[in-house]
């Protein structure tokens, strides 16, 4: 069925984990703005598309897995993503004060390319502290599908404080996964279905050690949502076998968000 869909846009997002004691991490989300075409209004990972400019800069820096191209500019447009969209610094050495981050950040808002943005600012690239925890292609008829590749991350020490950009997102938070399915169950917020599963999926961590030793027992492979029926009730289900402790949920309840 995929073959026979539009081709998908290449996207990466971050997870980044921020260590509570004696509670389990919380976890950076961001609002979509209202306006923007692809859920809006809806509670996400920092990310979006891989550009032009994250395959050229992945392959000056070199490949950071089995020689794979399209995997190092996954990991670079996360961090340049999560740079643009929460001003947080992942990936980067050395870690930059406020207002280098502030002055990399506005180069970025201001179309220059990050490679550039980056020799200006005296920073360099760690893409190998992202840590792989799955990869998400959905095979609706939508307009736009995306071949999201998502990453684990821990907030780094010294790190300045996330700052939501105002343009594509209108607020973000940090919280433990399980309270963002319960304010979402509750209704005060909303989350399409990749994210509910994989907050589901990282729910069951108290640490981020632990979720990096899940995503390395589960190797990322692509998951594509498919339905089924059961006692005639439609559901969108996924894998099995792929370290979801959820794996179906009916159709109309997955279309609600």
């Amino acid at each position: 069925m995929i073959d026979l869909l539009p081709p998908a846009i290449p996207a990466a997002t971050l997870v980044t984990f921020r260590e509570v004691a004696g509670a389990a991490p919380d976890l950076l989300m961001v609002e979509r703005a209202r306006a923007m075409a692809f859920a809006p209004g809806a509670l996400v990972f920092p990310g979006g598309r891989v550009d032009p400019g994250d395959h050229a800069l992945a392959a000056l820096a070199g490949p950071v897995q089995e020689d794979d191209a399209d995997e190092a500019a996954a990991r670079i447009a996360a961090i340049r993503e999560t740079i643009e969209e929460a001003g947080l610094p992942i990936g980067l050495d050395p870690m930059p004060d406020a207002d280098r981050l502030a002055a990399l950040r506005s180069a970025l808002h201001g179309g220059q390319p990050f490679g550039e943005a980056l020799a200006e600012a005296g920073l360099t690239l760690t893409p190998q502290v992202l840590i792989p925890f799955a990869r998400w292609r959905p095979a609706h008829a939508h307009a736009r599908i995306f071949d999201t590749r998502f990453y684990l991350a821990r907030l780094p020490a010294g790190a300045p404080p996330a700052s939501v950009d105002r343009t594509e997102n209108a607020r973000l938070c940090w919280q433990g996964a399980q309270g963002v399915l319960d304010a979402a169950d509750a209704g005060r917020v909303s989350i399409i279905y990749p994210t509910r599963r994989n907050l589901e999926r990282l729910a069951q961590f108290a640490s981020f050690d632990e979720a990096v030793a899940d995503a390395r027992r589960y190797p990322p492979r692509t998951i594509t949502p498919f339905e089924r029926v059961v006692d005639g009730e439609t559901l969108l289900c996924i894998p099995d076998d792929a370290g979801y402790p959820v794996c179906a949920e009916t159709l109309s309840r997955a279309m609600r968000g």
